[in-house]
């Protein structure tokens, strides 16, 4: 499976990334990844080459490119309880300036950017994230209904919160199915009861599902929290969600 580097144009500059695809000379339905904290790494390398052996053409670019290209930050190779807040140290800096405001114009320039290149399909597209990508995947859903067919989110991270444009009251702005794959402490159960009602507000097919015996991180196996059983569950749940909203690309 191949890894093509890329440079996306954004309003605010050059946006280094890379793109897993099928290297058969045809076209794929287009999925921009949005990675968790810690960024591009090999962890997510491999995650794009696995969801791209499934027919997908898979975006992944450098959230903090504003800040350098990745890594942005130097990564252990694994990323355990004992350097994760000094890793945090440097990465909420990052995490801060990376306004909604930014999100958005970004996200205007990875999905354009995605949906012209030679390897993608007509037709609407897929955003996935993980801890805070979820909700960057949510925030370029409602703000590009006529794209996205469908959103995906695991061990999201501000997902909802008491902002007035939290992601989840952007809900009545989806066309999109969604699926939210929880760990346990993710969102306490009256969030999670907020984000439900948002959805079901939406009127589109959601599920949100707490998988158990997970801490937030499940799907990384850099970092203590991974689980097996639960990355296994995210692909059980996430690639019939897109086979199901993007098989006609």
């Amino acid at each position: 499976m191949p890894i093509k580097t890329l440079q996306i144009p954004t309003t605010d500059g050059q946006a280094d990334a890379f793109a897993a695809f099928p290297d058969r000379g045809e076209r794929h339905p287009g999925v921009l990844l949005y990675t968790d904290a810690f960024g591009v790494r090999p962890e997510l390398e491999e995650r794009a080459r696995e969801l791209a052996g499934h027919g997908y053409y898979v975006l992944v670019p450098n959230l903090y490119y504003r800040h350098g290209p990745a890594p942005v930050i130097e990564l252990p190779e694994h990323i355990g309880e004992d350097v994760r807040s000094a890793v945090f140290a440097e990465l909420m800096p990052l995490i801060e300036a990376h306004t909604t405001e930014r999100v958005l114009r970004d996200a205007d320039g990875y999905l354009r950017f995605l949906t012209t290149q030679p390897e993608v399909g007509a037709g609407p597209v897929a955003v996935i994230g993980y801890c805070l990508g979820a909700a960057l995947a949510m925030r370029t859903a409602t703000a590009h209904p006529d794209q996205v067919a469908a959103v995906a989110g695991f061990h999201p991270g501000f997902l909802v919160t008491d902002a007035p444009d939290s992601p989840h009251r952007l809900a009545p702005k989806l066309t999109a199915q969604v699926h939210i794959g929880l760990a346990e402490n993710d969102l306490s159960p009256e969030a999670l009861s907020e984000l439900n009602q948002a959805l079901d507000a939406a009127g589109v097919g959601y599920t949100t599902e707490i998988y158990p015996g997970t801490l937030h991180g499940f799907t990384m196996s850099d970092t203590d929290a991974f689980s097996p059983s639960a990355l296994q569950r995210h692909w059980d749940r996430l690639l019939p969600l897109l086979d199901r909203t993007l098989a006609n690309n």
